[in-house]
């Protein structure tokens, strides 16, 4: 029943919110919906922690330590967001941004529809990790395409629409490609399990006969499922609509699309790699996830030094943290795994507190520029730019903030397995990213100030960037030990070899 919850609260707050005809009704349902979220994900993760894989509908819907744990990320971005937007679409609406003129009606049209998609969206990305049939995770992972799609449209200019139309572009063909892969998947392990079974596409029942599927088709339904889902992560070289889309879409969006929706097409990336190493062995999948999260790191690096956006740095930034994910997946054995899922939790903690300060600093300055934008942002938001200053020390692995630790993690494992040019290539590409991020970010918040007047901004904005700068400082040193053995029992779903 808590998978079953988990997937109604998002679900029946998408319904009400298009039926609500009051801006507060709406507030409140969005916010009381991912309090529920969050409160459901952490049930069904007590309940994973204490019994082991649970399953609902007769194993339609599955979750085992890697699934809640994705849902428990994907609950607490939701949340951390909710508060956030009733703040910021309230800005946006006294700054005109939700109408062409001062009109109620126009504005409450667009706050409905976003109350009303945010939920249906994440209705989608809590779909794909409790779904045990590959082909219904596939539907999921596209209604999170079509969803988010009209969310980067929100705003309506020109330029909102030309970054929507590539996301969709670049994502279908992504997304076909990895649907593909899932009908190679089953074809391979057809003459095994037997093509008239229900159950021919569940994972809990494919990983147990994995060993004897059919080498080859399973090797380019790998291939297939690494573009697919890759695209979706927003790996190079597929990784071109993430800048826009993440440019155009609001901000907490935004901040859900580069958290949630990439820890949602890894986890999917991960499930068929357990299958595919279950099948071929190791090197296979290894290398190539180690080509493709090598080249995410690489990709990054010039796009980073040369950045004049702050919303199109977190894109680039986003690229690398993906790459260095699939690293972690890549370079295997127990210590890779725990290292990726260890980065995925502290940059689902990390990435939010950097795109909502930016929110903030966009909303006060008129614009994202690093360049054109306000200097000694410190002396103008006091609360905001410091906020964005520690954010950007914590996201390039720092010491002593969580993400160097994970990062840390990553190189030892790359070490362990004896992929040593790969690891010094990242450790090269790591000092590059970091000195090119907070050069950028140190000439945005530090600084004489700029004459300005010192703005004040509502709770709804501050409270949850304060409270994700406490969890990003306080995870450095502490982690909770239900969310570390839920992270480790996740490990060994994705350690299990040949």
């Amino acid at each position: 029943m808590t998978i079953i919850i988990l997937l109604l609260i998002p679900l029946v707050a998408c319904g009400l919110s298009t039926a609500m005809r009051t801006r507060q009704w709406m507030e409140g349902i969005h916010v009381a919906s991912a309090a529920a979220s969050l409160f459901a994900a952490m049930l069904l993760a007590a309940e994973v922690l204490r019994q082991g894989p649970v399953s609902g509908i007769n194993g339609f819907l599955y979750a085992d330590h890697l699934s809640a744990l994705v849902a428990l990320l994907t609950a607490f971005v939701y949340l951390a967001c909710a508060p956030y937007a009733v703040g910021y679409l309230r800005r946006d609406q006294a700054l005109l941004f939700l109408a062409p003129s001062d009109d109620d009606m126009a504005a409450l049209a667009k706050q409905r529809m976003y109350y009303s998609l945010t939920p249906l969206f994440v209705f989608c990305m809590f779909l794909v990790v409790v779904s045990n049939n590959l082909g219904v995770m596939w539907i999921a992972i596209e209604g999170t395409t079509l969803a988010s799609i009209f969310l980067v449209t929100f705003y309506g200019r020109p330029t909102s629409l030309e970054a929507a139309w590539k996301y969709a572009m670049i994502g279908g063909v992504g997304l076909s490609m990895a649907l593909f892969g899932t009908v190679l998947t089953y074809y391979s392990a057809h003459l095994v399990l037997g093509g008239d079974s229900v159950s021919a596409l569940n994972w809990s029942v494919l990983v147990q006969q994995a060993s004897h599927f059919d080498k080859p088709v399973m090797r380019l339904a790998f291939i297939l499922i690494l573009l697919g889902y890759g695209t979706k992560a927003g790996l190079a070289p597929m990784h071109t609509w993430k800048p826009d889309a993440y440019c155009e879409a609001p901000v907490p969006v935004a901040a859900l699309m580069a958290t949630a929706v990439l820890n949602c097409a890894i986890y999917g990336l991960a499930r068929f790699y357990v299958l595919t190493v279950r099948c071929l062995g190791t090197a296979f999948a290894s290398n190539l996830l180690i080509l493709f999260g090598l080249l995410s790191v690489a990709v990054a690096v010039p796009f980073i030094l040369v950045q004049r956006s702050s919303r199109r740095l977190l894109a680039y930034s986003s690229i690398d943290n993906g790459g260095i994910m699939v690293l972690g997946l890549g370079f295997g054995g127990a210590l890779g795994a725990l290292a990726m899922l260890l980065h995925m939790t502290y940059h689902s903690v990390t990435k939010p507190l950097l795109f909502l300060s930016v929110g903030n600093i966009q909303q006060h300055t008129g614009n994202d520029s690093l360049r054109k934008g306000a200097r000694g942002l410190l002396h103008v938001l006091p609360i905001s730019a410091p906020m964005f200053l520690l954010g950007a020390l914590a996201v390039t692995g720092t010491p002593p903030f969580s993400m160097f630790q994970s990062e840390f993690m990553v190189l030892r494992a790359g070490f362990t397995g004896q992929h040593v040019g790969v690891s010094v290539l990242l450790i090269i590409c790591l000092v590059i990213i970091f000195g090119g991020f907070f050069h950028h970010v140190a000439q945005l918040v530090l600084g004489p100030p700029s004459g300005a007047p010192r703005e004040v901004m509502s709770r709804w904005k501050t409270y949850p960037v304060i409270g994700l700068a406490m969890l990003v400082i306080g995870m450095g040193f502490l982690m909770p030990a239900p969310l570390y053995q839920l992270i480790d029992g996740a490990a060994r779903v994705l350690a299990v070899q040949q």
